[in-house]
């Protein structure tokens, strides 16, 4: 016993006693710490969600997907717009379209694969899971709390790009624009989903990180070529051609921004209403892409080795 009360006695074999993260998290921990970690304890969604994000503004990634994004917003519409007139933001929509496809589901990705795994290999997850909170739940605040992480620093990217495109084209451009701005955001909160459910079933970050780059190739690269190659060569119908856009949150986002203007609306609604699909149907088949990966992550969790 130590002079303040506090027990010091070692193991009985003379080694260093085997210590649960709870008696680490007193024996280290800060008062701090203590108090946030046993607010946690008995906490709602909404403090584990809390929790991540503060974790996800620390480490600064926000700041790099706000950067990145006002970069491509910007010299999108800076090229595309700076000659006035109506055609020239369908091109800029076009542009954000074609080249949103890769930007966008490559950074919720790399946002969302480390989300489980990550933790589970610093061990910050064992200590969340000793005190008395549902494995579920914090698969669950983990993925809202990254979602609210990039949700804002996507939409803060935009911003410039909408600024220019008032200023080029009038403030009539303004709501087409935030939609697309709102559809990409929508598309990249179902692939941070995809990527929580990736880190969930992985077992190490390598595995997760691969898993991430070969869904990648697939709903930006692949999906389209196969679903084209099989309606083309099995004469599939219309109801073909709206399962491959519903079962490619990518593809939803093409077609939601696609359909904002009047160059490329034709071919685009042609293809809607051959498929008898209507922008708000995609629009809540891609909310449905951010919902059921993160509740069968939340299902699978219970079957990791921690």
């Amino acid at each position: 016993m130590s002079e303040d009360g506090s027990p010091t006695d070692p193991a009985p074999d003379g080694g260093v006693s085997a210590e649960t993260p709870a008696t680490r998290l007193h024996d280290g921990g800060t008062e701090r710490s203590e108090s946030a970690l046993a607010g946690l304890a008995d906490s709602s969604l909404f403090t584990l969600a809390r929790r991540e994000y503060r974790l996800a503004v620390r480490s600064r990634w926000a700041l790099g997907v706000a950067l990145l994004f006002g970069l491509f917003t910007t010299a999108v519409v800076q090229f595309g717009a700076s000659a006035v007139g109506p055609g020239r933001f369908d091109a800029v929509v076009a542009t954000i379209a074609e080249l949103g496809v890769y930007l966008v589901p490559l950074t919720a990705l790399a946002v969302g694969y480390d989300a489980v795994v990550g933790a589970d290999e610093r061990g910050s997850l064992e200590l969340l899971l000793a005190l008395p909170v549902t494995k579920g739940r914090v698969v669950v605040g983990t993925a809202v709390g990254r979602a609210a992480v990039l949700a804002g620093a996507m939409l803060l990217g935009f911003v410039p790009g909408a600024l220019l495109t008032v200023r080029y084209l009038g403030i009539g451009s303004v709501g087409p624009y935030a939609t697309v701005a709102l559809a990409a955001v929508l598309t990249a909160c179902a692939m941070l989903g995809v990527a929580v459910l990736v880190s969930t079933v992985a077992r190490t970050k390598t595995h997760a990180l691969g898993a991430a780059l070969a869904i990648w190739l697939w709903v930006a690269l692949l999906h389209d070529l196969v679903a084209l190659g099989a309606v083309a060569g099995f004469d599939l119908g219309s109801g073909a051609v709206a399962a491959a856009i519903l079962l490619n949150p990518v593809d939803c986002f093409r077609v939601l921004a696609l359909t904002q203007v009047d160059v490329v609306a034709g071919g685009f609604g042609g293809v809607l209403a051959q498929a008898g699909l209507t922008a708000p149907a995609v629009a809540a088949a891609l909310a449905a892409w951010v919902v059921v990966p993160v509740g069968v992550a939340a299902k699978l969790i219970g079957r990791r080795r921690l």
